[in-house]
C-alpha cells in the first residue's frame, strides 16, 4: 500500500517536472525561431534600402543583433523565472492581509493547576469557516468525562477535523466549550491552546535545534526532555548525535524518518503533561514497530488524561470507552461501541459492516468481551 503510494507521488512529481522541461524547452525554441527572424529581416532590409553597405559591416551588424537576440532570451526567461517567483511575494502579501484573532481579557481567577481532570463539555457549539458559510457544526452537544478515551468517527465531510478546530478554536464559534467548569470561550486563546496536546497525522518539525522542537519557550530542564525522549525510545537516536538537544533539524524534519517525527511529537505531548490529548490518526503512516510504541505509550503515559482521537480507520478507536459518531456536522451516536453496535440501522453498526462480516463479526465478540469486562469493574477504574 505503502509503495502503491509512492509510486502514485512520485509519479505525478515527474509528471509535473517533465512538463516544466518540455515547457522550457519549447519557449527556448520558439525564442530562437523569433530572433532568427527578426536578424534575417534586419539583414535583408539592410541590403534592400542600402546596397552600399560593406560586407565587414554587414557581418558587425548581425554579430550585434545575435548579442542582443541573446541578451532579450536571457530577459525573457529571468522574466518567466520572476513571475513564478512572485507566487511567494502574493502568498506573504495575502497574510499581511490576515485579520488578527480577537484579543480576549485574561483570566484572573483562572485556577493555577486547570484543567486538572480534563471535563471536556460541547453545549451548542456551532461552527463555520466564513461568516457566508453554511454551518460545518451544528448544535453539538456532548460530553467527555475526565480520563475516557473518545474515538470520532464519521464519512467524510462529517464534521471530524471541524470538532477538532472547535476544540482549539481556530475559527469563531457560537456555543460554549467548558472544561473543568471553564468556559473556554471567554479565555485568551493562547491559555486554552496551550492547556491542549496534540499528535497530528503529519508530524510536523520545524527547522532549528532538537531542544527547540521539544520545548520552544525554554520551559523544561534538560532532565525533563531527556526523560521524554526515552519514554518514546528515542533518547539513544539524539544522545548519538554529535550536539545532543542542539542537534539541528532541517526544514520539516527531513533528517529523520515519518515515525521518528511522530515520536518526537509524542515526546512533546508527554513533556507539556497537559490533561487533554488529540490524535488525528497519529500512527496511520508510520512503521509497525512504531506504531506498536506509540499505542503503548499512549495507554501508558496518558491513562490520566481525556483523549480525542479522530479515526480514519475503525480498528484504532474501537477499543475506546466511547464511539462519537458524527453526519453532516451533527451527533448522531454516542456511546460505548458495543452498545452502538447492537442499535439497529445504527450508524456504527453500518460502517463496521461495511469492512466485511469477518471483521464486523472479530469485533462484536471482541467488543462484547471487553464489555463484560468492564462492567464488573469497580466504579472510577477505566482500563
Amino acid at each position: 500500500m505503502l509503495i502503491k503510494e509512492f509510486d502514485d507521488l512520485q509519479d505525478k512529481h515527474s509528471a509535473a517536472w517533465f512538463l516544466f522541461l518540455s515547457s522550457s524547452r519549447c519557449f527556448g525554441l520558439w525564442l530562437d525561431i523569433i530572433c532568427a527572424l527578426f536578424v534575417g529581416a534586419a539583414v535583408y532590409i539592410l541590403l534592400i534600402f542600402n546596397s552600399q553597405i560593406q560586407g565587414g559591416d554587414l557581418g558587425l551588424v548581425i554579430t550585434q543583433y545575435m548579442t542582443l537576440m541573446g541578451f532579450l532570451q536571457w530577459g525573457m526567461r529571468q522574466w518567466s523565472e520572476m513571475e513564478n517567483q512572485m507566487t511567494s511575494v502574493e502568498r506573504l502579501l495575502e497574510y499581511t492581509k490576515l485579520e488578527s484573532e480577537p484579543e480576549r481579557p485574561p483570566a484572573n481567577s483562572l485556577p493555577k493547576n486547570w484543567p486538572e481532570h480534563g471535563k471536556i463539555e460541547f453545549k451548542d457549539v456551532k461552527l463555520r469557516y466564513n461568516p457566508s458559510d453554511p454551518y460545518v457544526l451544528k448544535n453539538l452537544n456532548f460530553v467527555v468525562q475526565p480520563k475516557e478515551k473518545i474515538g470520532i468517527v464519521g464519512r467524510t465531510g462529517a464534521g471530524k477535523s471541524s470538532t477538532i478546530s472547535a476544540l482549539f478554536q481556530l475559527y469563531p464559534l457560537e456555543g460554549s466549550i467548558i472544561i473543568d467548569g471553564i468556559d473556554t470561550t471567554k479565555l485568551p486563546l493562547d491559555q486554552v491552546r496551550s492547556k491542549i496536546s496534540i499528535i497530528p497525522q503529519e508530524p510536523i518539525l520545524f527547522s532549528g535545534p532538537m531542544r527547540k522542537n521539544l520545548d520552544p519557550f525554554n520551559e523544561y530542564s534538560d532532565d525533563v526532555l531527556w526523560n521524554a525522549l526515552e519514554q518514546v525510545d528515542l533518547k539513544d537516536t539524539i544522545s548519538e548525535m554529535s550536539a545532543g538537544l542542539n542537534s539541528n533539524v532541517s526544514e520539516g524534519g527531513t533528517n529523520f524518518s515519518v515515525g521518528q517525527r511522530q515520536l518526537v511529537c509524542l515526546a512533546r505531548a508527554l513533556i507539556r503533561n497537559n490533561k487533554i490529548l488529540v490524535l488525528d490518526e497519529a500512527t496511520a503512516n508510520v512503521d509497525p514497530h512504531t506504531d506498536s510504541l506509540i499505542q503503548s505509550a499512549i495507554r501508558e503515559k496518558f491513562a490520566d488524561c481525556s483523549v480525542l482521537t479522530i479515526a480514519h480507520r475503525l480498528h484504532t478507536v474501537m477499543d475506546s470507552d466511547k464511539i462519537l459518531v458524527m453526519s453532516s456536522g451533527r451527533v448522531e451516536e454516542y456511546d460505548h461501541p458495543y452498545v452502538l453496535l447492537q442499535k439497529e440501522n445504527g450508524v456504527l453498526r453500518d460502517l463496521v459492516n461495511a469492512t466485511g462480516q469477518t471483521t464486523a463479526k472479530t469485533w462484536k465478540k471482541l467488543l462484547e468481551r471487553i464489555s463484560k469486562v468492564k462492567a464488573r469493574m469497580p466504579d472510577g477504574i477505566i482500563i
